[in-house]
C-alpha cells in the first residue's frame, strides 16, 4: 500500500518516450543496473541511438522528475515472431534511480509499456529477470521460463 508521500511523488513523475537529448541521464542509471557488464560510452551512444530512432523494434521510455530529471527508464525490444501470431516484446532493461526506488516508478514505467505494447498490437510482453522476479510477481507477471544464455568474447 502506498503512503501519501508515495502517491505524490509518482503523481509529480512523467514517464514520456526517451530523446537523444536523455542519453547522458539514462548512461548514469546504466551504471546502476548492477550487470556482468561495465558500461562503455561509445557502445551506449550507438545503442540508445537505435533504441530512440527505431520505433518498429525498439521501444524505450523515461520517468521524468521535476526538478530532478530522469529518474528511471524501460528499454523493451519488439519482434515479429512465428508462434505468438504476431509481435511480441520483452523488457530488457528496467531501472529505477536507487534514490527514488519503492515509489511506483518502476510500476507506472511496466504500466506505460504495456499501454504502448497493446497500442500498436503486441500479442505478449516478457521479462526475463533474475534479480527482480519478485516485483513483477507483484504487478501480475509469472514465471513460465527459464533463460539461458552465452556470452561471445567480442575480440
Amino acid at each position: 500500500m502506498s503512503t501519501t508521500a508515495d502517491t505524490s511523488l509518482t503523481d509529480a513523475v512523467q514517464i514520456r518516450p526517451a530523446t537523444a537529448d536523455d542519453a547522458a541521464s539514462v548512461f548514469e542509471l546504466l551504471k546502476q543496473l548492477g550487470t556482468e557488464y561495465a558500461p562503455d560510452r561509445a557502445a551506449f551512444d550507438a545503442a540508445f541511438d537505435h533504441a530512440v530512432d527505431d520505433s518498429a523494434s525498439t521501444l524505450m521510455l523515461v520517468a521524468e522528475q521535476t526538478p530532478d530529471g530522469v529518474v528511471g527508464y524501460a528499454f523493451a525490444t519488439i519482434a515479429h515472431l512465428l508462434h505468438t501470431n504476431g509481435s511480441s516484446a520483452q523488457l530488457q532493461e528496467l531501472v529505477v534511480d536507487s534514490t527514488v526506488q519503492s515509489t511506483g516508478i518502476g510500476t507506472r514505467l511496466v504500466e506505460a509499456v504495456e499501454e504502448v505494447c497493446q497500442e500498436r498490437g503486441v500479442r505478449q510482453l516478457t521479462v526475463p529477470s533474475r534479480g527482480s522476479a519478485d516485483f513483477f510477481e507483484r504487478i501480475g507477471y509469472m514465471s513460465t521460463a527459464d533463460f539461458l544464455k552465452r556470452v561471445f568474447d567480442q575480440d
